[in-house]
């Protein structure tokens, strides 16, 4: 390897003003050894802080860090694209600015790269300093994505990872509009290591991850990974008609029987309740596909970039 080549540091910001200096001090100072030009990408996803200004301050005193600044919030996956679309290394890596991916790791994971790994991930071995409710809904949406898709995701794996180019010009041919990138990046395939790390807090500032916006996060992943849903959906709405059948079958015959001395309001209002319980829930399964459906025939731009230095 020459010493010319670079790596592309790909790292999403919203509202990060306190972290983006520390984050570029600590990075330079732990890949010193490393054999290649270090070249920032910061994309500042409509923060609401002085975020941008910090990042151009960076800017203006390092020539290889470079911004694009959206118009507005678009969300993560919108800036982890926009940073693969802009970055121009031999290799990319994606990082948090918030410190809780460790820079010294950068260093292992070009040498696994050296060996022959195309894309060298870091994963969690703990969740320590975590909620514990967050932890476990996070333990859970792994166990159920990798029952119901043919996608591996791996617990506790980050979007912190080191790829080759040839793997994310692959990530950029898949043209999606409703992206979810840790599944992109196992669904490309290649030649996958893991790097194993103890959680790390924040080094300043807060998180804008919150629960809701994480069960949210997995819905779309669940969705965007799997036709299982709908398998379930369409499953339901079989059974319910045999069994409705079934109990038509029940009712005729006990009223034959023994008669009827309820004039049948009970069981009315009881299968309506049960049916349309049914309809509504099988009606919002679908109804989320469609709508994927319908947000990718509009071919809207994923973001639309404000002002940068690329």
């Amino acid at each position: 390897m020459t010493h010319n080549q670079q790596l592309s540091i790909i790292v999403p910001c919203y509202n990060e003003e306190e972290t983006v200096a520390l984050f570029v001090a600590e990075t330079d100072r732990q890949t010193v050894d490393l054999p290649l030009e270090l070249v920032y990408y910061f994309i500042d996803d409509g923060s609401s802080d002085g975020t941008l200004e910090a990042i151009k301050e960076l800017s203006r005193q390092h020539p290889r860090i470079k911004y694009l600044s959206f118009s507005r919030n678009f969300g993560k996956e919108a800036a982890l694209l926009a940073g693969l679309q802009a970055a121009k290394g031999d290799f990319i890596a994606v990082m948090d600015a918030d410190l809780q991916d460790p820079p010294e790791l950068l260093k292992q994971m070009y040498d696994e790269i050296q060996k022959g790994y195309d894309i060298v991930g870091a994963r969690r071995t703990n969740r320590k300093s975590e909620p514990p409710i967050r932890s476990f809904f996070a333990k859970q949406f792994y166990k159920l994505i990798n029952q119901i898709s043919e996608t591996e995701m791996v617990d506790g794996v980050r979007d912190f990872r080191m790829m080759t180019r040839q793997v994310v010009d692959a990530v950029l041919s898949l043209e999606e509009v409703n992206r979810f990138s840790k599944g992109l990046f196992s669904w490309v395939g290649f030649k996958t290591s893991y790097i194993s790390y103890e959680n790390r807090e924040r080094v300043a500032g807060t998180t804008s991850w919150h629960f809701w916006g994480l069960v949210k996060y997995s819905i779309e992943g669940i969705v965007n990974f799997s036709e299982t849903p709908l398998n379930i959906a369409t499953f339901i709405g079989f059974i319910t008609f045999i069994g409705s059948i079934f109990l038509g079958l029940f009712y005729v015959i006990k009223a034959f029987a023994i008669g009827d001395p309820v004039p049948g309001f009970p069981t009315l209002i009881t299968i309506l309740l049960f049916f349309g319980g049914l309809q509504l829930f099988c009606l919002g399964i679908l109804g989320k596909y469609i709508a994927k459906i319908f947000l990718e025939s509009k071919r809207r731009p994923v973001y639309i970039v404000r002002e940068k230095n690329v």
